[in-house]
């Protein structure tokens, strides 16, 4: 099975780098020299660029990364703006076929941050293939948090999320910001008596003073600490309707209260 690694790049962000013996593919490049880097100290091929969504600190490295590896294939989604003349646009329910990594990959349309993000998800094949769940959610899911909403809805992104947490728990999830700590922080002020919060509160704190990366994360963990995936429950939403100063009937409203709490948190 593939191995993945992060590659720093800017202040917080994650190139994802996924690997089998000698073949590459990243996710997510926002810049190219990190990631040459990694290539030619590891001895390794690049074959395709996944895109989640088209911001530039998610594709400013595709065009330099092309001019030196011709043959990758770049995925983006089709109802963005392409970032490679010959890429390959994505719809909700595509499937992405990386030979090269023995992988095989369900494309998802999850709008909220930007109108046509896209997450890619890879379902365990067989109770014997490790490493299996995993997903890589761009900007839509964070650990303890989600996007901002730059593009589209509420509702969308909370339809979105929904979409995302209904994917098996042990899913491993790649996200790429390194905003796990500050995001948790938040979801303390909503739930302070949450003890899976506070228990991932102090891991994370360790992992951190290490400079070691918080990510992936998983589902079930994101269930049981993302105030953002636990609009639903009569703790989170008190917490909102007192922050929001007004009774909030809908899970949705709870949603848009966090999310307008945590833009000015």
């Amino acid at each position: 099975m593939p191995n993945i690694s992060p590659i720093p790049a800017f202040q917080d962000n994650y190139i994802w780098l996924i690997t089998n013996n000698n073949h590459a593919v990243v996710v997510d490049p926002g810049t190219a020299a990190p990631v040459e880097r990694v290539l030619a100290e590891r001895q390794l091929t690049l074959d395709a660029i996944l895109i989640t969504h088209h911001h530039h600190d998610h594709t400013g490295g595709v065009e330099a990364l092309l001019a030196r590896w011709p043959q990758a294939r770049v995925y983006a989604p089709a109802a963005e703006p392409m970032p490679a003349a010959n890429g390959i646009a994505l719809h909700d329910g595509d499937k992405v076929s990386l030979p090269e990594l023995a992988l095989e990959i369900e494309v998802m349309a999850v709008p909220g941050h930007t109108l046509g993000h896209i997450a890619y998800y890879a379902a365990a094949q067989d109770q014997a293939a490790p490493g299996l769940p995993l997903l890589f959610c761009g900007d839509t899911l964070f650990s303890g948090g989600c996007g901002r909403l730059f593009e589209g809805t509420p509702a969308q992104m909370h339809h979105s999320l929904g979409r995302l947490a209904r994917l098996p728990d042990q899913t491993r999830v790649y996200c790429t910001h390194e905003y796990t700590q500050s995001n948790l922080a938040f979801c303390h002020a909503v739930e302070p008596n949450n003890p899976e919060l506070k228990k991932y509160l102090q891991n994370v704190a360790k992992l951190r003073q290490q400079g070691v990366p918080t990510l992936p994360s998983s589902i079930g963990l994101e269930k049981a600490v993302n105030v953002f995936l636990r609009a639903h429950l009569a703790g989170v939403r008190a917490a909102a309707q007192m922050h929001q100063g007004a009774e909030l009937n809908e899970d949705i409203e709870v949603f848009a209260a966090l999310r307008r709490w945590k833009d000015d948190f």
